[in-house]
Formats: structure tokens, sequence, C-alpha cells
């Protein structure tokens, strides 16, 4: 009897201690109501913080081991946050911060940005892009180029230098579930966001997304040269290529090699020893041949996201970038730096030397247009209403949309 009123007493006891703790965290709340709910918001800092300061290896905002916090807004969670990846190796540097202006410019998502580049570009990528702190939807981390280190001199020399580093984005970005993948010669005509968006029309099977690589058979090179495997009629470009890690990590592939499907990890090397002999494109010749053999696996976005001067040095022949305009221009061939495709190099410097200022930017347009009329002795020049069309809704919709309403 004496042991059940000890227990008894020891319930309601622990009962009173538990109802004065209750009051007492409702009298400290509503203190904090008064003076305007300073600690909710303060743990959302918190929590910011520490997620902004999440990176992989390599030095920049945001990364491991830096110290300083992420760039984004401290008052609101982003709903979702888009990653972007890039290779910089050589003189590449202007062309990789222009890439990135154009896609700061026009983007409404936070924007998380994995920089591979040589060492002895990191200072300058952080001199460059910390002087944009300013940006609150942005954040980059710099990676060293990493390859595996039995076979690093092969992939080093496969095509041009560090090109080969993007297969192996899905091995060494494993925290992050998808990526949108871009050459350093790229240029955003269109936000960030719609691109991105495109990962929501993958089928079950569906890891990866690219544009063809000819819209002209009678033009492509695939059909006409390769000699190896490649997707469909006339091949892909690797150049956009928006990708669901996740999925690439777990799927197991088929192939020519074995009887046994191999996970991403293990396919590169024997691809690379079967084929190095017969392959031009380096990486993209070792995509292609993949999603060859696993066409169930590949998603094909039109012409407009990717579009190079193979759609318009022999004529147009993009029929999506005629009705819509270029959503994603793709300066291959050097043509931002010579005097071959002006219409590419106007637009490479247009928004090169733009900055981030609303005036700025709305009063791109204008001097855009007068350059790319006097390249209309070109076939690219020709049709160049197709590097303004989408570019002047995207102006339009960012800028001169009231805030509440974008």
């Amino acid at each position: 009897m004496r042991r059940y009123l000890r227990v008894v007493g020891l319930c309601l006891a622990c009962g009173f201690c538990s109802l004065l703790y209750a009051f007492s965290q409702l009298a400290v709340s509503l203190e904090e109501g008064a003076a305007g709910g300073r600690r909710p918001q303060a743990a959302a800092m918190v929590s910011w913080l520490a997620d902004g300061e999440r990176g992989g290896p390599g030095r920049g905002a945001g990364s491991a081991g830096s110290g300083r916090p992420g760039r984004y807004s401290l008052k609101t969670q982003p709903t979702e946050k888009m990653h972007l990846a890039v290779v910089a190796c050589g003189e590449r540097l202007e062309e990789t911060v222009t890439m990135l202006k154009s896609a700061l410019i026009f983007s409404v998502q936070p924007l998380q940005v994995h920089i591979f580049a040589e060492d002895q570009l990191h200072d300058s990528f952080k001199d460059r892009l910390d002087s944009w702190s300013f940006l609150q939807r942005f954040n980059y981390t710099l990676y060293p180029i990493t390859f595996p280190s039995d076979s690093a001199t092969e992939w080093k020399k496969l095509f041009k230098p560090c090109a080969s580093q993007r297969l192996f984005l899905p091995l060494i970005l494993k925290e992050v579930d998808s990526l949108l993948y871009v050459d350093t010669d790229i240029l955003f005509l269109r936000p960030v966001d719609d691109i991105w968006s495109l990962l929501k029309k993958f089928n079950s099977t569906q890891i990866a997304a690219m544009a063809p690589e000819h819209e002209e058979p009678r033009i492509g090179w695939y059909n006409r040269f390769a000699r190896h495997p490649y997707y469909g009629k006339t091949g892909v470009n690797s150049g956009v290529m928006l990708m669901n890690l996740t999925r690439m990590r777990r799927k197991y592939f088929k192939n020519d090699m074995t009887t046994a499907r191999l996970q991403w990890g293990d396919i590169l090397m024997p691809l690379l020893k079967k084929y190095k002999l017969n392959i031009t494109w380096g990486d993209q010749d070792l995509l292609n041949i993949m999603f060859f053999h696993n066409p169930e696996s590949l998603f094909v976005f039109p012409c407009q996201w990717n579009y190079r001067p193979d759609h318009c040095i022999y004529g147009s022949n993009c029929r999506e970038a005629e009705e819509e305009g270029v959503f994603i221009l793709h300066g291959n061939r050097g043509v931002y730096h010579d005097d071959k495709q002006p219409a590419f190099r106007a637009v490479y410097e247009a928004l090169r030397n733009c900055s981030f200022e609303d005036d700025a930017v709305r009063s791109l347009l204008k001097p855009l247009e007068l350059e790319l009329q006097k390249t209309v002795h070109t076939y690219c020049g020709k049709t160049y209403k197709v590097f303004i069309k989408q570019l002047t809704k995207s102006i339009r919709n960012r800028y001169d949309t009231p805030p509440k309403e974008r």
C-alpha cells in the first residue's frame, strides 16, 4: 500500500512540475509576441545560415570551412534551391562569369553554383564572385578538378582539358539530388527556373535531359561521321544537361561490354577503354553511347534550349526558336571571341557588359538590337530576332512587373 501511495505521489509531483513549465513557456511566448516575435526570426536565421554554409570540397561562399554565411535572404526560406554546375579551365574565367551573370539576371529561385576549376583560377573566381555578395539568392562553391587517381591522365587528355569532369559529377556531388550542367559558353536568355522545371516532366525511367546535336540530318555530324553508337537520329549535345543525380547513381545501365548491367561509377572506364580510338568529342560521345543503349532514360528537349551556330550558319533549322525565340544560347566554336558569327558575339558582349542594376538590364535591348541589325549579312544575322524575342519577354517579366506580381 505504501509503495502504491509513493507512486501516486510521484506522479502528482511530475504533473505539477509539467504544469509549471507549460505556464512559464506560455508567459515567455506572450512576452516575445509583444516584442514583435524576435525569437522565431532568430531561429529562422540560424537555420538558414547553417544551410547556406553547407558545401562540398573547395573554397567559395558557402563552402565547408569558409566561415562565411550563405548569400540568401535570412527572412524567408526558399521553396526550392536550384543547382548549377560548370567546369572551367584555361582562359574560361570571363566566359564563366558572364554565363553566371546571365543566369542570375533572370532567375527567381535561389541558385547554388558548383564551379569546378583549375587551382590557378580559384582566386580569380573568388575576387569576381565575392563582389556579388549583395545578391541574396546566389551562393557558390569552388572545387578542384578531380578524376579517379588510377586513370586521371587518360580522362584529362580526353577531348579538351577538364571537359570529362562532368561525367563524374554524380559521384562527386553525392548530396545533390538534381543538377543543371552547362558549358562555360552558355548564356541564359530565360530564367534558369524554366529549364529546372523540366525535371518535373521526367517520367519514371528518365534520368537526364539534353537537346539533339542537329535538327537537320543532312548537316549532322554523328549520322555522317561517327564510328560509335549514338542516340537517336543525329545524337545529342551535352553542353546543356539537366540531371536527376539520384536516379543516375541508382540506375544499372545496359551496355555492349557485358551482359551484366553496370552503375554509373562502374561503366565509365570500360566505355573509355573500348571506344577511346573511335570517339572525337570525348565525354559527349560517351554519353551518346550510354543513351543509345538506354534510350528510355533520356528526356529530349527542343533546340531552343541549346541554340548553337549549327542552327543557323547554313540557314535557320530550329523551328522552335523561330516561333518562341532562343531560350539558352550556346556559343560553341569560339563564336563569342571572333567575327565568324557576329550575332552570337553581340549577345555575349551585351550581357558581359551589363550590370545587375534594374535600369541597366532594361536598357540592354535597344543597343543590342541595333548591333544585331548590323549582322544581317550573315545567315545567323538574317534571323536576328530569334536572339531577342525571348530575351525581351524575360526582361519584361522580371524587371517591368511590379514586385508583388512577380
